[in-house]
């Protein structure tokens, strides 16, 4: 008890003599020990990483999970070390309620069958971004996190040491200054020297955590290549998906409207008849016989009421052609569409009786449809 009552006294009187010295430096009433300037550009390098990683950090999270109750369930998940729920993504639920309206308009129908396509695509995009979110996670985020729950909280332990240290080196030269009769003056002088020993040796330990900065560096580098290259994968693997889709879609919807306009028994007759209002009398309207009426072009052959397009056959008209630069790789689904390639230029025009996603593509004296989503009309 006599022992532990010694040591609290001490450590008060430690404490106390700190206080002093670090209110005298404050207000300028003693000197302070200086670190040289390539110690204080390693302790202000030191904490530009550790801010600028903690923003970093952060805001990946968000990225990765915008919902911030999410974010702190999984927090919380990960403080009591337990292991975080899986959790479905926006695409995997989307795709879960496409799916089931599809089943429930029929999945027969042209809508059903284009919402079951898409949402089996929405299914591979929130496939993909979960592995993504789960790639990022591990090979960027834990690596942030050691650091700032590891190595800065070592650094930030020894760099208290340090300042400690210095306290007590200045309180000491304090005192010595202060000392007058002989003895006093050769205590303090011994207390220097010990106190500036633990100080120098303080100092070189923390210099050498802070110089490790340099090797944190390299490891986030590395690590952010990682994440880039998982970024990189999941952009390119959703691109993909979508062009899959685009292509799924261009074809059955030139199915659809091909049915509807062209070659459908309901469509035989032209448009214009169809609403035309009846006639006055028969004295003054001459008599039409009623007959499929197809919308004709010099030089277009009257293949479009067969309900079969064959581009080979038709003319370009006149006027109404333009260029067009064409936006993404495009691969021919027939004989009767033209193949593209991504950059290039093709000359286009449309042809009555077309579906209006869809144009002629003449390049060279290759012919064919194109779906106008894959290109960039110029004037």
């Amino acid at each position: 008890m006599d022992f532990n009552m010694k040591k609290l006294a001490s450590d008060a009187g430690v404490f106390f003599s700190r206080a002093m010295q670090f209110t005298e430096e404050k207000l300028g009433q003693a000197e302070k020990t200086e670190l040289d300037a390539h110690f204080e550009n390693l302790l202000a390098r030191a904490d530009s990483t550790k801010n600028w990683t903690e923003k970093i950090l952060r805001q990946t999270e968000v990225l990765l999970q915008p919902n911030p109750s999410a974010r702190v369930e999984e927090f919380l998940y990960e403080k009591l070390d337990r292991k975080v729920p899986s959790r479905v993504t926006n695409g995997e639920l989307l795709a879960q309620y496409m799916t089931e309206a599809a089943n429930d308009f029929g999945p027969g129908t042209p809508y059903g069958k284009t919402l079951i396509k898409v949402g089996e695509t929405q299914r591979r995009l929130g496939a993909a971004e979960r592995e993504f979110i789960h790639s990022a996670s591990i090979n960027f985020l834990t690596p942030l996190r050691n650091f700032l729950e590891g190595d800065w909280r070592t650094i930030s332990k020894e760099r208290r040491i340090l300042q400690n240290r210095r306290l007590d080196l200045d309180a000491c030269k304090a005192r010595l200054k202060k000392a007058k009769a002989a003895e006093a003056k050769a205590a303090a002088e011994h207390e220097l020297r010990l106190t500036q020993t633990e100080f120098d040796r303080q100092a070189e330990v923390t210099r050498l955590l802070l110089e490790g900065i340099s090797s944190t560096h390299v490891n986030h580098l590395r690590c952010l290549h990682e994440f880039v290259e998982s970024q990189t994968n999941y952009y390119a693997q959703c691109y993909q998906y979508m062009l899959d889709l685009q292509k799924q879609l261009g074809s059955s919807k030139g199915e659809i409207f091909s049915g509807t306009f062209i070659g459908s028994p309901d469509s035989t007759a032209s448009p214009a008849a169809a609403t035309s209002p009846p006639a006055v009398s028969a004295a003054t309207v001459p008599t039409v016989p009623t007959i499929p009426v197809v919308p004709t072009v010099v030089g277009v052959p009257n293949t479009l009421a067969e309900g079969v397009l064959n581009p080979n056959e038709v003319k370009p008209p006149a006027s109404g052609t333009r260029k067009a630069r064409v936006l993404y790789d495009y691969e021919a689904a027939d004989s009767t569409e033209l193949a593209l390639l991504a950059d290039e230029m093709i000359t286009v025009y449309s042809l009555p009786g077309m579906d209006p996603d869809w144009l002629i593509g003449e390049r060279g004296n290759q012919k064919g449809k194109v779906p106008v989503t894959y290109l960039e009309l110029l004037s």
